[in-house]
Order: structure tokens, then C-alpha cells, then sequence
């Protein structure tokens, strides 16, 4: 303890104890007569008094004596301990003056000073900490207080004019007198200002200078709207000053920046400082909009101002060409403050009335493929209703808001509940005294960062301590330890960890908080959906939701990436700093060093060194230990537990208040939301309706299947079922001569430390694999748990090329097998007559059986096997296991109980099913290049063209592919030969499928090269590679899913697959494994995994996988070639667009605006702290486009937007028809009883959307898009373009007709 603070103590320790009078001789020497107070009556002898007297001082001196020896102990300055002894003295001085007491009360004394002193000591050590404890929170409470006062004060308000003249206008006016007051002189400055810009130029200011400027713009802006968040508006003023004084950084200033800061002032009704931002507005040579002028009435309304000033503000407002009633329709204000401006107003104009919210005229999308859906008055309407009640949808409605509000949700996870030993007992004591100590370690170390970053924004600089204020510290520090808790034991890369942190920063500072209105709001649209109310007339959700005159959602501006990673940075070493723990976890009270929990080091991953953040190994081993049981996820990365908001704009809908965009995109990339915003609002009304369809479908969980995948689970898992294994079952680092440390030994070859460094790195890329795999499942089966007996709802939204995903990353539709098996429609259908037939046929389906046979004999085949299926729906684990042996397992169990409870059923047409059934399109990509093409013969390998069996087109393919090899076998190439026997479908099914969906022959290769290695027969070297798990897709940054590339589902967007719960690493994590710093060496290739084994004479992999996919593609160009000629035609286009300067853009049959988002990369630093980040960004629109990208991009991108604009199609016709309806991309999914129509609805709005003229149409747009400024027309790249897109490939003479008669096309 400090010697000042043992000061302040003991002062009041004598306060407490010191007489209420005047200070007499006993006040002096220390007595404790003022415990009992001045004017208490005592009848105690004199003698005894003495006594008494005696006693205390006895005790105060053992007390002072304690607190010398402690004071000297703790080696306390000289001086405080003399002070001390000082106080011992003056004590002692009784006994020194000669009153001496009777030997009997010395005795006494004796005998009762140790307890006496022992409970004065606990009284002044419980008295100390009290008052330190008071002390402290006063002292940081004053503390904060005056930091505010004297930060404000340092702040510059006063504005630095580049103008001479306006800055000599500004210190006269400063210096006026009464007489001539800051409103005339506002007026005088509007009367002076400069005519208005042209509303480009106003919105743009910046445009004067190069490009690149425009993420300096969005970091300046997103900096100003936090500091309004956070209440910290004079440090705002403060960098719009700092900028404004400098030409070069005030190019970057805009007019939304001025009126941003404008309104802030407006609101506190501080005139003087809203006059400095006008005088800089005007310095910059910007005009004044009617967001300058609604700040400039509000602030003297505020002020109570005459109406002179106002009229002459009016006046000038008029003078610009400002209408006074675009105040109250074109500027985005709350309600007090309209009513603030009209009170204003009618001070100046008492009979002014507002215009109502003008009530558009009702437009209808005049799409000729959506005319149907939005028809008025057409009886054959029948929207769908839920199965809830309005009470019931209420309540999920307070469920979901409470979640949302409180930002995260803890969930129990499934993992196998561990005995409650004294060791699990005594990990679990530790660690929650360990995270009491880091959250206090936490809460000081952001203080300190926020001080740091306060003093960098008061020199001027865009520091990031307005975005470190937008959430509580307790919510940092919260978010931070869950952050730490999911950390996966082999670290993860620190830029990773940068952008999730700062993510999670930017989605929590957008919550709404507008509860009480959006209650009442959504209980009325309720009335639209529950199963118990009417509405006067039926209509699409959408259109319910703004008929209730809901005003649109405040559009949020995104934060740079850089923001965003520099953000999350900081907070990732702040947690870095902070948490420590002792180097004995055994004992953490007791004293010892300290040590890091987190340790920042550097790994190799491919060719690129990348820092990491690893976790102590003792830490990891604590969690192992506790086992814990709980996840956390971020509420808008669960399913919502009532129905989502219909969307109603491109940034409205989905979630009750966390704001989500309709197209997602990588953060910071705008161009997409750009698109949108400059859009007729009808031309988005089919995709927003599609979303909104498509989420509105109710959910619940299978419970049967999730009880059997728990049971595995929980075991050891099985692999071949998709269930992971758990870590203890990984591959182990090998030991004796192939032990890794063997590598440092000198008699070690160089070929022998190659051997033992691949070894070593499949071992790990497995167990790495398996910990990502198995970190999946833990996630989706936890949450399945959590909503195990609950009804819920999955959000959907679109990539940029208009395919839909739903929002919740974890748990959803549009995963594995197992995924899928997991979920069932929340209302059930009865069968119907035709309704077991179709769950018969999508069982063989689900197979993988009876592919090539008709619909009659697939549901014959299920008959045939009725016994094995009522054997695997009874003893699915016991039995036969006949279903363990079909492609989809679970998905065939689920089936098979479905199948079973139906048969058994005393009406099985009657039987009220809830099971989804599938209708796949057959190569949907081909369907569409054929439709396009009309090509016939294509058509027909795509089952466009009716036929009594499918067509096989893989099948096809492969014949093909085996024609050509028998050819070369006969002439002496030697693959050729090799070949012979292991041409399949399988081989070349991945390829021909992503063909379609540009992928490369590099691409193609390695794809060929998996099936090969999957073959026990054929010649090759074994552990050359080792077969991913994960399934991954060649497609850089796509995955495939349902049980891998086979089913043909790119589900991952191109952007990468969605986080883990808070923090953790997202699965699947082989793309992103570590190489150990145990065996990098320099020079040496560090890439195993990319780099092509050394052919050996056993092994034919390498050169079959190459000869085999330029026999596919070859393949391919005989069977498709009206399908190849559309691609060169896009590709080519493409290519050409590209080199003009610009992306490659386009509008989906749907009206969507599409824009590929690739551009050159450009590189971002952002330097300090543990190490520089540097990251690539690809989506900055102020690079030139990426002419590889864009060209082989466009292809696969287009075809995806029309089987999205199919997808949707069908979406709103089944909505119309009262089915239920969701897809997975081209996979459509409905009720048994429904499948009939929905099939037919499919056939239908496929043959109307190819009818359009889909080619010449977008041939069209890109002319007039790229093709059409007379200045760029002499350009010999857009003379080439104008040619190619005149060329439009010819057409065949398939007739689109013959869809509507295809068994096959979808089934």
C-alpha cells in the first residue's frame, strides 16, 4: 500500500475516531474519547475512566505498531515510516507522564490488548478497503469528468479558411456586437453563397481528383456517423476542421459530411458552431441542399428565433431553388425533429400545412414473366396461411425480439456430458476465477487503448475511438472472452480474426431501437400470416407490410475494409495484452509469473508466411479439462423464431432490428448496393417477394434422426455416415525413424526429410480436417438441439448474381446429407391420393438406384423393398441397415420412417406428412445453355425433350470418352491402355457438371485426379494425396455440399463460407491449415498439398487425370457445340468489356442488376501493433477490372442468374397457388401431396422464361451500356465489342414446348 493512500486512510481513521468538540489535550494525544461522543454521560469513577483510558491506548499502540512493521515490510518510503512512529510516540506519552495506573489494570491490559487489537485491525483493514473502494469510483467518475471537460477544450471548433475573405467575414463576425447577430449573419452568408451545384457535383464533390479516394471518403464518413453515435459531436466538428484546413484533405470533404455534422449541431441547438460548419460549407464551394437548410431551422427553433430570421432563411431556400416542402418529403428525419421544423416553419408561415406522405400510384412490375403474380381480382389466388395462431406468432414475435436485443445466444452444446470429477470440479473453479481476473484485466486495458486512440483523433487523425465507444465496454469485453474461448487449438490466422472482431462490432452498432413501434406494426402484418384471422383483401406479404405505411429502414453506410480490420485488430491485441495467467495452472492464486494466454507467432500456409494466434497449450488443456458444455452464436446467425420481415427495399427486411442487406457482398464493396438503390423500386419487386416467400417457411426438427446422429456423435463418430470423428481419433505425428525431430539429425538424407516432412504434413492436414468437420457438426447439431421442440424460420438473401442462401450459416437446408435430414416442414399436408407414391419415388431417388429407370419401375423397386425399409425405420441401428448403403443415408432413414408411419396408417391418404420431396434438375446448367441455344441434340442429353427413360448425360459423356481412348489404346498410347476399365460415370460426372459453371482444365484435372485416387485398382502410388473430406469444390472459395460435388451444389458463395460461433474458425478449415515451424526449412517447397507429386513408374494419376480431362472437353464440344458457342460468345464479350475499363454488368430476366465484383487486386497495410497487415482486396471498384476473372467469370455467373430467375419463378406461382415451396439452387422441395403441381409450375415458367429473347436482350443492354459514348467509340476495344455483340450465336430448332411433356427434366 502506497504511503499517500496509508495517509488518507489514517486521516480518516482519526476522523472517525477524533472528539466532536474542540480539540483539546486528549484530541492531541490520540485518545478515543470521541467514540463515545462529547456529550455522552459517564458515571465511571475517575479510576475507572483512567483505566479506560489506558486500554485504548494500549490497543491503538499494538494497532500502529502492526502497521510500522507492514509499512517497513512492504518497503515504504523512510518518511511515512517515521510518520507512523511519530503516532506511536505521541501514543506512548501517557505512560511517560507520570500517571501511572494500578497494577491490577496493567494486568488487564495486558491480557486484553491482543483481542482488542486483533478486532481494531480487522475493523481498520475492513474501513480502509471501504473507503479506497469509495475513493476509487469517485476518483474515476471526477477522473472521466474532467478528461471530458479538458478534451472538449482542446477540441477546435473555430474553422481555418483557405478563403481570405471569408475568413476576415468570419473574425468580424465573431467580434460583433449584439446589434448584429449570428442569424442575420447566416443570412447574409446564404445570400453570398454560390449558385447550387449540380446535384452529381453536390453528391460527389470528391470526383474532382483521382478514384482512389473513395475509401478515404467512406473511412471519413463512417468516422463522423460514429462520433454522432457515441455523442462525441465536437470531436466530429474537430476532424471536419482539421480536414477543412488543409487543401489536399479537403478535397475528400462532401456535402452529406457538412450536413452530418450540421444536424448534430441542429439538435443541441448550438447556432455558433453550426455557423462554422456553413462558413466552411461555403469555403469549399459547396451550396447549401435542403439537408443544410433543415439543420439551419431546427437549430433556431431550438433557439426560439423571430420570424424575420426565418423568413429571410426561407427566402434564400426558395432564392436556390429549394421547394419548402421537400423539407418535409425528401429529407430522412425523426419524428420529433419534424415536428420541430414544423413549428419553425409556421412561426414564419402560420398557414403552412405539410403535404402528406404522398400515396404513390400502385406500380406493378410490368416484367412480362411476373404480370400473373401481380394481377388483381384473380379467384384462382390462394395464399398460404401458417399453422400459429396470432397469440402463438405474438409470442415467437417477443422470443425473437428479446434474442435480437440481446445480441448473442447460448446454446448447450451436444458434446458428451463428462463426469463431474474433482479435477473437471477444480478446471471449472479455475477457470471462472481466471476470466473474473481477465475481465478486469480487459476493462483496464480498454480504457487505456480508448485514451490512446482519444489522443491520436485530438491531433486531427482518423483514429478508432468513436468505433472502440459504439458498444458498451461490457459488451467488448464480453464478446472479446468468447472470442477466447473459441480460438481452435491450433490458432487462427490473425487477419481472420481482424475481420470477424471488427464484423461483429459493425453489425451490433447497427441495432434499431424502435421496439415499441415495430411491435405494433408486426402484430398487424401477423394478420396476414396466423392461421385464426382475416384480411380484407389477399395479398403478397410485401404488399400487406407497406400498406401498413411502415417507413423504410435508415440505410447504413458500410465500413471500409480497412476499418474493419483495423478495428478488429486492435481489439484482438488488446485481448492479447490483457489476458494472462500463471505459469502453474495447478495453483493460479498463488504468487508466480505470468504468462501470455495468447502468443503471436508465424506459420507457413501454401507459399505465404501469415502471423497466427495460438493459445497456450495449458489453456487449451484447462477447456479440455472442464469441458464446458455452452456456444455462443450471434443472434442473426441462428434461425429467427417468428417469421422474418418481408423484404421491401435492398437494405429492409429479414431481421426484427439487426439491418441486413438483400445482396451480400464482402464488406466495404458497395457497387452491388449502389445497383440496387438506382433501380426502380418495381423492378425489384420479383426478388424481393421470391426472398421473402422463401423465408416465410416454417421448420422444425426431426427428432428421430437427431437422436441417432447424437448416438454416433457422442460415441466415436462414423465418417462413412458424415458424422466426424473427434479429434482423439486423428492421425497422431509418427514416431520412431519418422519421428519429426529426426530431421535435425545429420545422417538424415535430404530425401528422407522430404519423406518425413510429407508424413508429418498429411497427418496434420487430416487432423485438421477432422477438427474443422467435427467443429461443423458440433455446431448444427447443437443448435438442432436447441430447437429440438420449436418452430422456426430461416431468412433468406442473394449473391450478387441473384442466388438465394439462407441467412443462418449453421443450421439450414442447404448443407449435407445430414443437414437436410435434420429438417422438416413445420405444416404438414395429407398424402392425397398420389402423395406415398411420391415419397416411395424420392427414397429410390435418394439411393443413388434405378438412375436410368422410370418413374413406375423406382416406384415398383420401393415395394419390392418395403420389408428392408419398415426394417430401417424400426432398428436403424440393429436391423439390416439397408438404408446405410444409399447415397443420402439420412436423408433415405428419414424417408423410410416417413414411408413407414404412412403404410401403417389406417388412411394413408389421409396421413398428415411433413417430409420434404425433392425434384432435382437434370445438369440445370446444360438445361439452360441448351433452352438458350435450342439445341436439340443437347436438349435432348438434358431431358428437355419428353422420353420414356432419363437421359444420362454423365453416362453419355463417359461412352464418349471411351470411344476416343479405345482409338488411342489401338495406336500404342500407353495411358490410353492404363485406362482401360476405369472409364465411369463417377470419373468424369464432377467435370461435366462444372464445365458448364467455368471451370478450367486445371480444374477439371484435379477433380479427375480425386475420382482416380478413389479407385483401389488403379495404378498409382498410395498417401500421394489423401482424398479431402471436406469436398471441397474446385471453384475458388466454393464448397460442395449434400454429401459432396456428385450432387451438384455450389453452396458456398464466392466469398467464402460463414464464421463459427464468436470467433471461431469456419468450417471447413483444410484451406487454411499451418505449416509447423519444426519443419520449414529455407528453399524447400511448402506445399505439398498444390504442388503435383513426382510421377513414378507405378503411378498413372497424374498423366491419366491429364489425358482424361482433355477427353471430357473434347467430349463435350462434339455433344454440345450450340452450348460451347454461347460460352465463347460470353467469354469473349466479356473479355472485351474488361479491357474498355469497366466490370462486367447485366439485368436478370427478373430485372435484378447484376455486376461481377472483379477487379484488380489492391493491397491494404495496415501497420503496427503485433504485426503490419497487409490483405488483398478485389472488389475495389477504383482498379481496373480483372480481365481473366471477368472473362471466365461471366459464363457461369450468367447461367446462375437465370436459374435463380427459374428458381423464383417458380417461388411466387407456387406462393400464388397456396404450395409450400423452397429450393436448394435447382433442387425444388415441396409437400408429397404438392409435388404434381409444383412440377407442372416449374415446366411452365421454365418454358416462359427461355421464350424471352434472353441473348438479344442482354446483347442489347451491353451495347447501349458499354457501347454507346460517342467519346469512347473510336476506342478499337469498343469497336471490337460492338461487333461481337452484334454477333449473337444462332439458334436451333428445338421447340420449347416439348418441356412441359418431360417426366425427366425435373424428378
Amino acid at each position: 500500500m502506497s504511503a499517500v493512500r496509508w495517509g488518507r486512510g489514517a486521516a480518516g481513521f482519526g476522523r472517525a475516531l477524533w472528539p466532536a468538540g474542540p480539540p483539546g489535550l486528549l484530541a492531541e494525544e490520540g485518545a478515543l474519547g470521541g467514540v463515545w461522543g462529547r456529550k455522552r454521560s459517564s458515571t465511571a469513577s475517575p479510576c475507572e475512566q483512567d483505566r479506560r483510558k489506558d486500554w485504548g491506548h494500549a490497543e491503538l499502540l499494538e494497532v500502529l505498531k502492526a502497521r510500522v512493521r507492514q509499512l517497513q515490510a512492504e518497503g515504504v518510503a523512510e518518511v511515512t515510516v517515521k510518520r507512523v512512529a511519530k503516532r506511536v510516540a505521541i501514543a506512548r506519552a501517557p505512560e511517560a507522564g507520570g500517571t501511572q495506573p494500578p497494577r491490577q489494570a496493567q494486568a488487564g491490559a495486558a491480557g486484553a490488548a491482543p483481542m482488542l487489537s486483533s478486532r481494531w485491525a480487522q475493523k481498520l483493514d475492513n474501513d480502509q478497503r471501504l473507503m479506497e473502494k469509495r475513493k476509487r469510483r469517485l476518483e474515476g467518475k471526477l477522473q472521466k469528468h474532467v478528461e471530458k471537460v479538458a478534451w472538449q477544450k482542446h477540441l477546435r471548433l473555430e474553422p481555418r479558411l483557405l478563403s481570405r475573405k471569408l475568413a476576415s467575414q468570419l473574425q468580424h463576425w465573431e467580434q460583433g456586437t449584439p446589434q448584429n447577430p449570428w442569424e442575420e449573419q447566416l443570412a447574409q452568408l446564404l445570400q453570398e453563397a454560390p449558385q447550387r451545384l449540380s446535384g452529381e457535383a453536390a453528391a460527389a464533390p470528391a470526383d474532382r481528383g483521382p478514384k482512389p479516394r473513395l475509401e478515404s471518403q467512406q473511412r471519413l464518413l463512417s468516422f463522423l456517423e460514429c462520433c454522432l453515435l457515441t455523442g462525441h459531436l465536437p470531436l466530429a466538428h474537430h476532424v471536419l476542421v482539421t480536414h477543412h484546413s488543409k487543401s489536399q484533405q479537403q478535397r475528400l470533404l462532401t456535402l452529406s459530411m457538412y450536413n452530418m455534422v450540421m444536424l448534430g449541431w441542429a439538435r443541441q441547438g448550438s447556432f455558433k458552431e453550426l455557423m462554422y460548419v456553413f462558413f466552411m460549407l461555403k469555403d469549399a464551394g459547396l451550396a447549401p441542399d435542403l439537408r443544410s437548410y433543415a439543420a439551419a431551422l431546427q437549430c433556431m427553433g431550438r433557439l426560439d428565433q423571430d420570424a424575420g430570421t426565418i423568413r429571410r432563411c426561407l427566402k434564400q431556400m426558395t432564392q436556390d431553388g429549394l421547394q419548402l416542402q421537400g423539407l418535409f418529403t425528401a429529407v430522412p428525419l425523426s419524428a420529433e425533429e419534424r415536428a420541430e421544423l414544423l413549428r419553425v416553419v409556421r412561426k414564419a408561415k402560420p398557414a403552412f400545412t405539410p403535404p402528406r406522405p404522398p400515396v404513390p400510384p400502385p406500380q406493378l412490375n410490368t416484367s412480362p414473366l411476373l404480370r400473373e403474380i401481380y394481377a388483381k381480382q384473380d379467384p384462382a389466388v390462394s395464399y398460404p396461411r401458417l399453422h400459429l395462431s396470432l397469440k402463438e406468432l405474438q409470442g415467437l414475435f417477443r422470443q425473437q425480439l428479446r434474442m435480437e436485443m440481446a445480441t448473442t445466444v447460448t446454446v448447450e452444446s451436444v458434446e458428451k456430458v463428462p463426469l463431474l470429477t474433482k479435477e473437471v470440479l477444480h478446471a471449472r473453479k479455475t477457470l471462472a476465477g481466471l476470466r473474473a481476473r481477465w475481465r478486469t484485466a480487459l476493462y483496464r486495458e480498454l480504457q487505456e487503448t480508448k485514451e490512446s486512440e482519444a489522443h491520436a483523433a485530438r491531433e486531427g487523425r482518423l483514429s478508432l475511438f468513436p468505433y472502440l465507444c459504439l458498444l458498451s465496454e461490457k459488451d467488448v469485453v464480453g464478446m472479446l472472452l468468447q472470442t477466447l474461448q473459441a480460438l481452435p487449438a491450433q490458432g487462427e490466422s490473425l487477419l481472420f480474426l481482424a475481420h470477424e472482431l471488427g464484423l461483429r462490432v459493425f453489425k451490433r452498432k447497427q441495432l434499431r431501437n424502435e421496439v415499441q413501434e415495430l411491435e405494433q406494426r408486426y402484430s398487424k402484418y401477423l394478420h396476414l400470416l396466423a392461421s385464426d384471422t382475416q384480411v380484407a383483401e389477399p395479398c403478397l406479404p410485401r404488399q400487406h407490410w407497406e400498406a401498413l405505411g411502415v417507413p423504410e429502414a435508415p440505410h447504413e453506410q458500410p465500413w471500409p475494409m480497412s476499418v474493419v480490420v483495423q478495428l478488429g485488430k486492435q481489439l484482438a491485441e488488446v485481448l492479447v495484452r490483457a489476458v494472462q495467467m500463471p505459469s502453474s495452472l495447478a495453483a493460479p492464486r498463488s504468487p508466480g509469473t505470468l504468462i501470455p494466454v495468447l502468443y503471436h507467432v508465424y506459420s507457413f500456409r501454401s507459399f505465404r508466411q501469415i502471423g497466427i494466434l495460438k493459445p497456450h497449450p495449458a489453456f487449451t488443456q484447462l477447456l479440455e479439462t472442464a469441458a464446458e458444455r455452452t456456444l455462443t452464436f450471434e443472434s442473426t446467425d441462428v434461425p429467427m423464431l417468428c417469421p422474418p420481415l418481408p423484404w421491401t427495399s435492398p437494405h429492409s427486411g429479414a431481421f426484427l432490428l439487426s439491418p441486413t442487406k438483400m445482396m451480400r457482398s464482402v464488406e466495404g464493396s458497395q457497387q452491388h448496393q449502389l445497383l440496387l438503390e438506382r433501380c426502380p423500386p418495381t423492378e425489384l419487386h420479383g426478388a424481393l417477394d421470391a426472398l421473402t416467400q422463401l423465408g416465410n417457411c416454417a421448420w422444425r426438427v426431426n427428432g428421430r434422426v437427431l437422436d441417432l446422429v447424437l448416438e454416433l456423435f457422442t460415441d466415436k463418430g462414423c465418417p462413412r455416415l458424415g458424422v466426424p470423428a473427434p479429434p482423439s481419433e486423428a492421425p497422431r505425428p509418427p514416431e520412431g525413424r519418422q519421428a519429426p525431430k529426426r530431421c535435425l539429425l545429420p545422417e538424415v538424407s535430404p530425401a528422407e526429410k522430404a519423406e518425413m516432412r510429407r508424413e508429418l504434413a498429411r497427418r496434420l492436414k487430416v487432423a485438421r480436417e477432422m477438427q474443422s468437420l467435427r467443429a461443423d457438426a458440433l455446431y448444427r447439431l447443437s443448435l438442432a438441439q436447441h430447437l429440438r421442440h420449436r418452430v422456426f424460420w430461416l431468412p433468406h438473401n442473394m449473391d450478387f448474381r441473384g442466388r438465394t442462401y439462407p441467412c443462418s450459416p449453421h443450421f439450414n437446408h442447404l448443407g449435407s446429407d445430414l443437414a437436410r435430414a435434420l429438417l422438416e416442414f413445420a405444416q404438414g399436408r395429407p398424402l392425397g391420393p398420389h402423395g406415398l407414391d411420391w415419397l416411395k419415388i424420392h427414397l429410390v431417388n435418394l439411393t443413388g438406384l434405378k438412375k436410368r429407370e422410370s418413374l413406375q419401375a423406382r416406384r415398383d423397386y420401393a415395394d419390392e423393398l418395403m420389408e428392408d425399409i419398415l426394417d430401417s425405420a424400426d432398428r436403424p441401428m440393429t436391423g439390416r441397415k439397408w438404408w446405410m448403403e444409399a447415397d443420402e443415408p439420412w436423408q433415405a432413414l428419414a424417408c423410410c420412417m416417413e414411408v413407414a408411419r404412412a403404410v401403417r396408417a389406417p388412411d394413408p391418404t389421409a396421413y398428415v406428412s411433413h417430409f420434404p420431396v425433392h425434384q432435382d434438375g437434370s445438369c440445370n446448367g446444360l438445361q439452360h445453355y441448351a433452352a438458350l441455344g435450342r439445341d436439340s441434340v443437347g436438349a435432348a442429353s438434358v431431358n428437355l425433350l419428353p422420353s420414356d427413360l432419363p437421359q444420362d448425360v454423365y453416362s453419355e459423356v463417359a461412352a464418349q470418352v471411351e470411344v476416343f481412348r479405345r482409338q488411342d489404346a489401338e495406336q500404342g498410347v500407353r495411358v490410353a491402355q492404363v485406362l482401360e476399365g476405369f472409364i465411369s460415370r463417377k470419373v468424369v460426372k464432377q467435370t461435366v457438371m462444372t464445365v458448364v459453371y467455368g471451370v478450367t482444365r486445371y480444374g477439371g484435372r484435379l477433380q479427375i485426379e480425386k475420382r482416380l485416387r478413389e479407385i483401389n485398382d488403379f495404378p498409382q502410388v498410395r498417401g500421394a494425396e489423401t482424398p479431402d473430406p471436406a469436398g471441397h469444390c474446385p471453384v475458388p472459395g466454393g464448397r460442395w455440399a449434400a454429401g459432396g460435388p456428385d450432387t451438384g451444389s455450389y453452396l458456398c458463395p464466392p466469398w467464402g463460407p460463414p464464421a463459427g460461433p464468436m470467433g471461431a474458425s469456419p468450417p471447413p478449415q483444410s484451406a487454411r491449415g499451418h505449416w509447423p515451424r519444426a519443419i520449414r526449412h529455407r528453399g524447400e517447397n511448402l506445399g505439398p498439398a498444390h504442388a503435383p507429386p513426382s510421377p513414378s513408374p507405378q503411378d498413372f494419376v497424374w498423366e491419366a487425370s491429364h489425358y482424361l480431362v482433355r477427353q471430357v472437353f473434347n467430349s463435350l464440344q462434339e455433344m454440345f457445340s450450340g452450348t460451347r458457342s454461347i460460352q465463347r460468345w460470353l467469354t469473349e464479350s466479356a473479355r472485351l468489356i474488361s479491357h474498355t475499363g469497366s466490370a462486367v454488368e447485366w439485368v436478370t430476366p427478373l430485372g435484378i442488376p447484376i455486376i461481377q465484383p472483379y477487379h484488380r487486386d489492391s493491397k491494404v497495410m495496415i501497420k503496427g501493433g503485433l504485426q503490419s497487415l497487409t490483405f488483398s482486396s478485389s472488389v475495389d471498384t477504383s482498379q481496373k477490372p480483372n480481365t481473366l476473372k471477368q472473362k471466365n467469370g461471366f459464363p457461369p455467373n450468367f447461367i446462375h442468374s437465370l436459374d435463380s430467375s427459374h428458381m423464383m419463378l417458380t417461388a411466387l406461382h407456387c406462393y400464388r397457388k397456396g404450395l409450400t415451396f423452397v429450393s436448394v439452387h435447382d433442387c425444388f422441395w415441396t409437400h408429397a401431396a404438392d409435388v404434381a403441381v409444383m412440377n407442372q409450375v416449374c415446366r411452365e415458367q421454365f418454358i416462359r422464361l427461355h421464350s424471352q429473347p434472353i441473348l438479344h436482350n442482354l446483347s442489347r443492354f451491353l451495347i447501349k451500356r458499354f457501347c454507346s459514348d460517342p467519346r469512347a467509340s473510336k476506342s478499337i476495344w469498343v469497336s471490337r465489342l460492338m461487333d461481337t455483340l452484334l454477333s449473337v450465336p444462332k439458334a436451333g430448332t428445338f421447340n420449347l414446348e416439348q418441356v412441359k411433356h418431360s417426366t425427366y427434366f425435373f424428378s
